[in-house]
């Protein structure tokens, strides 16, 4: 938590706007019978300020990596794939977050995410302008928010025939700086407040048709549309839309009675066919990452790539908590596994950061409580209070907070909307108690005003925050490829980067691979038919440090003479995992080369891990793996060929010399070879041993 006087130029000219607003709010907020021009002004404002926190917080394209990974898959999804084939050697593509899938046509990779945003994004690719996606969605969300409001509160609100409420909690979304934030970077929760939002609205519609006895045929196939594309999307802010939906069925099953029977059943049949096309992506999805069509593409990545084994699941238990991609908090905050103490301090983790979110300074929060304390006691509006709480519920069996600055905490960003509304409710309240008329309005243009001093003082830092982190660029910018030959090479040294970088149409543009710095690079490169080869090197500082250069793309050569060997760490994630997870780790001893190696971690004991091996460069050759034993321990090394197992070797504590390292006798591989795995089974794991891969040396057959 930061406060300060404002700094940088958004901030001071968010002071500016405070003034402005002060002026004019009031103005803006009268009611009239018409809204068209109003709703347009205020849906290319939020455009307009989401195109440019594009520009001067992301700099211009994606930052953290959940972003880039849905970018790629935008991408991905534009060719009309939803996963793309893996070339040998399959380790110079595979990475964080992408999820590989063997089938007799060979192996494939997926991005993990919900294929529900990233099929949005995927029109921004068409249409050659991604990052005009989330202006577009805040365009959108703006009226969703005016909508929902309309719907959900009553008429005869204080202040109904001097304050438009609708209009009101449409300021309070286009000034909410986390919201412009997830309409800017290619993060999916700006499509989900999207989603959750209309579907509200429309299911309220739908409501009023039929207390009406009208039609409702449209509002609900609407309604459901949007649920199933948040299920798309989202699925655990689906489950609490779903409840929400449920409550508000219930709520007004004595009003809607006055519909026929058959109108009513109609409008729920169309409700569940609208989520059709949604549901049918997702699933669509799931079997091209996985190979199944109900197998979740997020636990079959984390089951491979990370561990222990269940870590990544949601609810709760001993073992959830992903030591690889979110080690430091699970350490700190899960020592004992996710239970009750452990969800309760996460989702007050994400309450405390979410203070911040709706209004850009934490006393706004005092008005969507007041606003919830007031919407219980109206028949419509209770739905709101409800739906929010749903979804801070929906979250608590998840164990990873998922906050960071700027985004906030995200998980709930996707019910800003509805907290808008409800301030939106509580400062007509406040406002109707002014004794002066003239008051009123004063307090209304100070709620509108708290916004933007609220990131002038407060929030601005977090969002600076964002902006300077990892370099303060995106890892890859296409315009430093311009003045590259045709189809060069490059080499990108970070997964950011990769992501942003990677066209799985490989007939478009340069050649995207992955640094590794080991014989990898030298395969790929040979694969690719030798061209001229570039690393893309982006420095990335100590956090709050300015990078000590910009970055470059520097020429990349190999020495053909040099030994040939496969750095362990570089061959995560593994092929499969059983009762163990392997993870790259720093090196606790000096005989480990490149001062990394993949560490090996059993669960149970004869826990295995299996690493997939590049069988087009090892045929014909012999491969001798480089172990580290430290403590009493041992391990059984088994080469597979086209699914046979050919050579096995056990490593034991006596056969162990002094040194930690031991290179074993090398295996030989067929000259036909067309799939190459190498199985690591740990014996007993004392306190205190490890079990690591350290490297595989290839060897010419002609010396053995």
């Amino acid at each position: 938590m930061r406060f300060g006087l404002p700094r940088d130029p958004a901030q001071i000219a968010a002071l500016l706007a405070a003034l402005i607003t002060l002026a004019f709010a009031p103005r803006f907020l009268r009611p009239a019978p018409r809204s068209r021009l109003f709703l347009l002004l205020a849906a290319l404002a939020a455009a307009a300020l989401s195109a440019a926190y594009v520009a001067l917080y992301l700099r211009g394209g994606p930052r953290i990596i959940d972003a880039t990974s849905y970018f790629l898959e935008a991408r991905l999804l534009a060719t009309g794939q939803l996963a793309f084939p893996l070339d040998e050697p399959v380790a110079s593509t595979l990475g964080r977050f992408l999820v590989r899938a063997d089938s007799p046509d060979g192996p494939t990779a997926a991005v993990l995410f919900p294929p529900g945003y990233p099929a949005l994004l995927a029109l921004g690719f068409l249409a050659r302008a991604p990052l005009a996606t989330g202006p577009l969605l805040a365009a959108a969300l703006t009226i969703a928010t005016y909508a929902l409001a309309e719907r959900a509160l009553p008429e005869d609100t204080p202040l109904a025939d001097r304050v438009s409420l609708a209009r009101l909690a449409t300021l309070f979304s286009v000034l909410c700086a986390a919201l412009r934030y997830h309409t800017a970077d290619t993060m999916s929760h700006g499509l989900a407040a999207l989603c959750f939002t209309s579907a509200l609205a429309l299911a309220l519609a739908a409501v009023r048709a039929l207390e009406a006895r009208r039609s409702a045929l449209l509002p609900s196939l609407g309604a459901g549309f949007f649920a199933g594309w948040l299920a798309a999307t989202r699925p655990p802010s689906a489950l609490a839309l779903l409840l929400a939906l449920a409550f508000l069925l219930v709520a007004t099953r004595d009003t809607t009675a006055r519909a026929s029977r058959a109108s009513r059943l109609a409008s729920l049949v169309l409700l569940a066919a609208g989520a059709l096309p949604g549901l049918a992506l997702l699933i669509a999805h799931q079997h091209a990452a996985t190979g199944e069509l109900f197998t979740s593409s997020q636990r079959l990545y984390y089951a491979l790539s990370d561990g222990p084994p269940g870590c990544f699941r949601y609810g709760f238990g001993a073992s959830i908590g992903c030591l690889g991609e979110h080690g430091d908090f699970v350490r700190h905050n899960l020592p004992d596994g996710y239970g009750a103490y452990a969800a309760a301090a996460t989702t007050l983790r994400r309450l405390k950061q979410h203070l911040v979110d709706a209004g850009n300074a934490e006393p706004f929060t005092l008005l969507v409580l007041l606003g919830a304390v007031l919407a219980a006691r109206m028949p419509r509006a209770r739905l709101l209070p409800v739906a929010i709480t749903l979804q801070i519920a929906a979250y608590v069996p998840f164990y990873f907070d998922g906050n960071y600055p700027g985004g906030g905490a995200r998980f709930y960003a996707d019910v800003l909307p509805l907290e808008h509304i409800l301030a939106a409710l509580a400062v007509t309240h406040l406002a109707a108690r002014a004794k002066d008329p003239r008051h009123v309005s004063l307090v209304v243009a100070a709620a509108v005003a708290a916004l933007p001093l609220g990131f002038a003082f407060r929030a601005g830092f977090d969002h600076a925050a964002l902006r300077d982190r990892e370099g303060g660029l995106p890892m890859f910018e296409p315009a430093r490829l311009a003045h590259l030959p045709t189809r060069a090479l490059v080499f990108i040294d970070t997964d950011h980067g990769f992501n942003l970088a990677f066209d799985p149409d490989t007939k478009r543009g340069h050649v995207i691979t992955r640094y590794r710095g080991d014989a990898l690079d030298r395969f790929t490169w040979e694969a690719h038919g030798k061209p001229p080869a570039y690393r893309y090197l982006f420095p990335i500082p100590p956090d709050g440090e300015p990078p000590p250069r910009p970055p470059e793309l520097v020429p990349y050569s190999f020495d053909l003479q040099a030994p040939l060997a496969l750095e362990g760490e570089n061959l995560w994630p593994a092929l499969a995992q059983e009762g163990a997870f392997a993870l790259p780790a720093w090196a606790t001893d000096a005989c480990a080369s490149e001062r990394r190696w993949l560490a090996l971690t059993p669960s149970t004991q004869g826990g295995a891990v299996t690493l997939s091996l590049p069988a087009p460069f090892l045929a014909g050759h012999h491969v001798a793996p480089r172990l580290a034993l430290l403590g009493p321990t041992s391990v059984t090394v088994s080469l597979h060929v086209d699914g046979q197992t050919l050579h096995t070797h056990e490593l034991t504590p006596p056969d162990a010399p002094r040194s930690p390292c031991v290179t074993l006798p090398a295996f030989p591989i067929p000259a036909g070879a067309r799939s190459v795995a190498l199985t690591l089974r740990a014996g007993p794991l004392p306190p205190g041993s490890l079990v690591a891969l350290d490297r595989l040396e290839r060897l010419e057959s002609e010396s053995h």
